[in-house]
């Protein structure tokens, strides 16, 4: 099996026991023995479990880095915004493991170093949804649009009705956000 499959093997295996056990509790010995490896051999591609925990947070935050890094490149017009939002449920949608995971681990995410990068991914992004000049009510309604997105993402599955559906209706209401804010500004 080639190295790049057995990393994405590891680091499939990691979250899900995260997940179900939490953080705290796995041990890279359980990723070894539900992978039916030796740990030397998990080893070899992971140090620790931060280390998985980092890889894990690189891969699925790759789009968000790359809407981040275009989205600083367009100009600063509602159209753009509106693209911004919807590239990002996108995005959200596709790393849903991972924010389930950040969820139900919070204080471990805090602990570790990749915490604070999303944090910083998170103010670069919502950054790039307003204009220093717009009134604080107005930055609002643009941090609440990235907000209803994962709010969306995660509490709507609790929720009857056709998952496509759901998505729609959620991005709608965070485009409301910034449409709103857009006209009051």
């Amino acid at each position: 099996m080639a190295r790049g499959n057995t990393r994405q093997r590891i680091q499939d295996v990691a979250l899900e026991l995260f997940a179900e056990q939490g953080y705290e509790k796995t041990s890279l010995r359980e990723i070894a023995e539900r992978l039916d490896v030796t740990k030397a051999a998990l080893y070899y591609h992971f140090k620790t479990k931060e280390d998985i925990l980092i890889g894990i947070f690189q891969d699925l935050t790759r789009p968000m880095d790359e809407l981040i890094d275009w989205a600083g490149e367009q100009p600063r017009t509602i159209g753009t915004r509106r693209e911004i939002v919807r590239r990002y449920q996108v995005a959200l949608l596709a790393a849903a493991p991972l924010f389930r995971f950040m969820q139900e681990n919070q204080a471990a995410v805090r602990e570790l170093s990749v915490g604070l990068t999303f944090k910083e991914r998170m103010m670069a992004l919502t950054g790039l949804l307003y204009d220093d000049d717009f009134p604080v009510k107005e930055k609002v309604r643009c941090v609440s649009a990235i907000f209803t997105l994962h709010a969306g993402t995660f509490f709507m599955l609790n929720v009857e009705g056709d998952p496509e559906e759901k998505h729609e209706a959620v991005l709608e209401v965070a485009l409301d956000l910034i449409d709103e804010a857009h006209r009051a500004s």
